[in-house]
């Protein structure tokens, strides 16, 4: 294997597993949900702002007035998105939640065909297909294991709003191609802080040192570090094998919400969860049936 494809798996394997206890420590930190949001982008974009300063981003004419607005409104989306991801958590489960919000990708694709242009394929609408049957199969499976059916319901709603607004923000960034994604990173979180601090709590931050110290992790592990780590990878990776190691998130989240929360998933959860992770994969990996070819000599006259 070569080194460089080596060093970017690594660190898209790394980046997902940080990923996939971001549901943890938001549960553990015992905040409100837009306090929660509020600090990550607060420790985030002070650990992103040193980051940029030492790859030399902070220099002036690396952005246009469009650029720059263009990186602000998918801040406004981000945000957004965690907000509602972090609060679908607390209702749906982590792993529940997880497995919704990876939807995304279908939505990207509807979003696509409606502001793009780009064509819906007969692949993408069987893969649809199979996520939405996932979906239901999820939806009906509420009930003991997660309280109440409204409020298990409510969880499933905010992932979906989630997934769509990460999907808004998905659409947004492919303008900015040739931006150095690490000043992206920092617009959207320093646009979080402006956008949250109206509505959070910015007297102080919680004295009790466990839910300090997940803030302080969700703002610098899990922004900061998990930033340069994904888009490390995604620079060195073919986008097929960072599209398969993406998937390490969602089964991590699954696993920690068992191991932190003893959160058991039923059946019928188990296989709504498969169906949304294998379409989600056979659509960015492309897969579909090809008609077998003929076997050598076949249809030829001798």
């Amino acid at each position: 294997m070569d080194s460089s494809i080596r060093r970017g798996s690594l660190e898209m394997v790394a980046a997902m597993l940080i990923s996939g206890t971001i549901g943890w420590f938001v549960l553990v930190s015992g905040q409100p949900v837009l306090d929660v949001v509020f600090w990550r982008c607060v420790f985030g974009a002070g650990t992103l702002l040193v980051i940029c300063a030492l790859f030399g981003f902070l220099r002036p004419g690396i952005l246009s007035r469009a650029t720059f607005a263009l990186a602000v409104l998918s801040g406004v989306a981000i945000v957004g998105n965690w907000v509602l991801l972090f609060a679908s958590y607390s209702r749906a489960s982590i792993a529940i939640g997880t497995a919704v919000y990876n939807v995304q990708p279908f939505m990207l694709v509807a979003l696509a065909a409606v502001f793009l242009g780009e064509k819906i394929t007969l692949p993408k609408v069987f893969w649809l297909s199979i996520a939405f049957a996932g979906m239901l199969a999820i939806v009906s499976a509420h009930g003991a294991q997660q309280g109440s059916g409204d409020d298990y319901l409510a969880g499933i709603g905010l992932a979906l709003g989630a997934a769509f607004l990460y999907a808004v923000a998905a659409l947004i960034i492919k303008r900015l191609s040739g931006t150095p994604p690490h000043l992206i990173a920092l617009i959207q979180v320093g646009t979080g802080v402006l956008l949250l601090a109206p509505w959070a709590n910015t007297s102080g931050l919680p004295h009790d040192a466990s839910e300090l110290a997940s803030l302080v992790t969700l703002g610098m592990v899990h922004t900061g570090l998990m930033y340069v780590l994904l888009y490390g990878a995604i620079q060195k990776l073919p986008t097929a094998l960072t599209g398969a190691l993406s998937f390490i998130y969602p089964i991590a989240a699954i696993f920690v919400d068992w191991l932190a929360f003893d959160h058991r998933l039923s059946l019928l959860q188990w296989l709504g969860v498969a169906a949304i992770l294998l379409a989600a994969a056979g659509m960015q990996q492309g897969w579909w049936f090809k008609p077998a070819r003929p076997a050598p000599g076949v249809g030829e006259s001798g």
